[in-house]
């Protein structure tokens, strides 16, 4: 039987290339470039290379109309209950739907059974043509991966499509046009103590807090009394949820002189309440903001001023944009970061310049600090690592260790 190949057309409204494949559009880039030529090609050759004879795909125990669209849906289905902890989503789903994208805009209408290798690397070069860190790249397939894996023990797919995706390995260092992102480094003490006094005094105290001890943000803003044992010289914190905890591992941080400081005005609230609020921060926002300088007004207000007034107010009121939410009793992490952010960007409106740093550098920080002082186990201990080598990457290799063996011997 003859096949008709899908013809390189143009989209005059947007200038881009595509390509119809199985009633399927498909959106190459720029007319007329190297590029969506190279990747117009890639997708015929693939096109080509699927068996026409469906009885040559299917295989027992599968669905024969299952598309990667059905089958991302079925996932999606078993991932929204199996990804919840505590009747709360967890963000593994929002990093699971990005991951996903691509593969349902270049296979989404593809039967499932015969998503080979190939078919993933095209899906990991579109992730690459999107700009895409190789690390997130990697971690993305992997989770495409996972899908099919899933997919093999529902007995959706044969067990030989998951044997044949996990042969395509991940993209490695300096062999990929991916591009890398620079590795997390600890932030200066200095660059952390300038932000401080333009942060509300609980953003400041979570700061120096986090500092000092190398706790993660996320067991940061979940702190409660009712999870720290005071009764001791050394208090200790056991966070109600951590990284880990799905596996089953228990954490226990140990709170010394310096931070007890910080957490004792805080310890008076309900057991159950935690210790930083941004509804606090907020109550204080208002009583330091600064007065307005500005001239008085000479003129009369008229009432059609007033008019005006009110209308804009009532826009704002139901624009969904300027929907005011009240502060929350607890932070999260990104709003976390997002109050260091403002208080580096209020900084810089006074006249002092400051680097931008994210609460994680403040991890690595003390990290590289206990790792110099104690010991490469003592920071495995504290930053709560099950192994060594992990805790190799957030400690900083001590230098002057190096030069002083170098000085004597070499």
């Amino acid at each position: 039987m003859r096949v008709r190949i899908p013809k390189y057309r143009l989209h005059k409204a947007s200038g881009q290339a595509l390509v119809e494949i199985n009633g399927r559009r498909i959106y190459l880039g720029k007319h007329a470039t190297d590029a969506s030529h190279e990747r117009y090609h890639r997708l015929v050759a693939e096109w080509l290379s699927e068996p026409r004879d469906r009885s040559l795909i299917e295989a027992p125990g599968e669905t024969p109309t299952l598309t990667v669209n059905r089958l991302i849906l079925r996932y999606w289905q078993f991932a929204e209950g199996y990804y919840t902890r505590d009747g709360k989503q967890s963000t593994e789903l929002g990093c699971l739907r990005e991951a996903l994208l691509p593969l349902r805009e270049l296979y989404g209408r593809t039967p499932a059974a015969v998503f080979g290798p190939k078919a993933l690397k095209a899906v990991r070069q579109q992730m690459v043509d999107r700009g895409l860190s190789r690390g997130v790249i990697n971690r993305d397939v992997g989770r495409i991966k996972r899908v099919f894996k899933w997919a093999v023990a529902e007995e959706l797919v044969p067990p030989s499509l998951y044997h044949a995706l996990q042969a395509v390995s991940g993209l490695r260092f300096g062999r990929t046009e991916a591009r890398e992102t620079e590795p997390v480094k600890p932030v200066p003490d200095l660059h952390v103590a300038l932000v401080l006094p333009f942060v509300s005094p609980q953003v400041a105290d979570m700061i120096w807090l986090q500092r000092v001890t190398g706790m993660r943000a996320g067991e940061i803003v979940i702190m409660r009394p009712d999870d720290i044992d005071n009764t001791g010289d050394v208090w200790t914190y056991e966070p109600y949820d951590h990284k880990n905890r799905w596996r089953g591992h228990s954490k226990s941080i140990a709170l010394g002189p310096e931070a007890q400081r910080i957490l004792a005005p805080y310890m008076d609230r309900p057991a159950d309440r935690y210790l930083f609020a941004p509804a606090e921060a907020e109550a204080w926002r208002v009583v330091h903001r600064p007065p307005y300088h500005g001239r008085p007004r000479k003129t009369k207000v008229y009432p059609s001023e007033l008019r005006r007034r009110e209308k804009i107010k009532e826009q704002r009121r139901r624009s969904r944009r300027h929907r005011s939410r009240s502060p929350g009793d607890r932070y999260d992490t990104n709003s976390y970061r997002r109050a260091i952010e403002r208080g580096i960007a209020k900084a810089a409106k006074n006249g002092v310049i400051i680097p931008h740093w994210h609460p994680h550098q403040l991890r690595h920080s003390r990290a590289t600090e206990i790792r110099r002082q104690f010991g490469i186990e003592a920071a495995q201990v504290v930053l709560g690592h099950a192994k060594a080598d992990v805790t190799q990457v957030y400690a900083e290799r001590d230098l002057e260790l190096a030069q002083r063996v170098a000085k004597r011997t070499g």
